[in-house]
């Protein structure tokens, strides 16, 4: 009896500890005030970041990097507490990672337009493009549907009236050229953009390929797109007043600047519009 009295006891106090650990609601301690971890994709997201981060450390923030080859890890990492928040994403894609996935992950400022870009190695307009053209996609569906909302967007095709920002290759409803739709992986368009007629290509692997969305693309993506990037936290972690902090350094004039002289249009500061 007196072994299960300690067996006991130790049980009630762990549970007084687990409800000390967490309010009402279940959500986790706030985040620590003096230093957040910033989950970014390479390239201009970390560029940016960097940036930001310099900002930041003049107000007493430390920001340390994470930086990721692909674009479900960063959102993998941030649900599972390995991060405080990422930077990467435009809201149709966390929409979709939510679902598929059962996470509440939530935007709390924007941060920049990367515009898609439909590129060719042998087309100079959009409007030279032949009938029954090969056309590459990428494979997964939220980029997949943006490039042929893009598409759409400028006449070339016709989508489903409901599908405008989530169709696939199966809700093109009109498609005058007959183009032949191709879905590669993201990452691997810009090498294989030779065996196609043209693709779209997302502006970061695009830039890694030495490709400039604003003077190589025959087609780009319009500032009034849905596909704003934005910086995202855990749902308990939304007011947190580091979370607010980190916002204020990205969103700052001098992260601004950074953007528009590193990247000459490329790459579009978006919290402004």
């Amino acid at each position: 009896m007196k072994k299960f009295g300690i067996v006991l006891s130790i049980i009630l106090l762990a549970g007084v500890l687990a409800a000390c650990g967490n309010d009402a609601s279940g959500s986790t301690d706030a985040l620590n005030e003096d230093k957040i971890v910033v989950g970014v994709t390479a390239g201009p997201h970390e560029q940016i970041v960097e940036a930001a981060a310099d900002v930041a450390a003049e107000n007493g923030l430390e920001v340390e990097l994470k930086v990721f080859s692909d674009y479900v890890l960063p959102n993998t990492a941030l649900s599972e507490g390995d991060l405080d928040v990422n930077s990467y994403q435009h809201e149709p894609f966390l929409d979709q990672f939510n679902e598929d996935h059962g996470t509440s992950l939530v935007p709390v400022g924007k941060t920049i337009l990367n515009p898609m870009g439909v590129y060719s190695e042998t087309y100079e307009s959009i409007d030279d493009i032949p009938n029954g053209a090969t056309f590459g996609l990428p494979n997964d569906p939220t980029n997949g549907g943006r490039a042929l909302f893009i598409l759409e967007e400028s006449g070339i095709i016709t989508l489903e009236e409901d599908k405008k920002e989530t169709a696939s290759i199966h809700d093109v409803v009109d498609n005058p050229k007959n183009l032949e739709f191709i879905e590669l992986d993201a990452a691997q368009i810009p090498n294989q953009l030779s065996e196609v007629d043209a693709a779209a290509i997302n502006t970061n692997f695009a830039l890694g390929a030495g490709i400039s969305p604003k003077e190589d693309s025959i087609l780009l993506e319009s500032t009034n797109s849905p596909y704003i990037n934005y910086i995202v936290v855990r749902a308990e972690n939304e007011n947190d007043p580091v979370v607010k902090k980190f916002v204020e350094a990205y969103q700052s004039d001098e992260v601004k600047a950074f953007i528009e002289e590193e990247f000459q249009g490329s790459v579009i500061p978006s919290w402004d519009e």
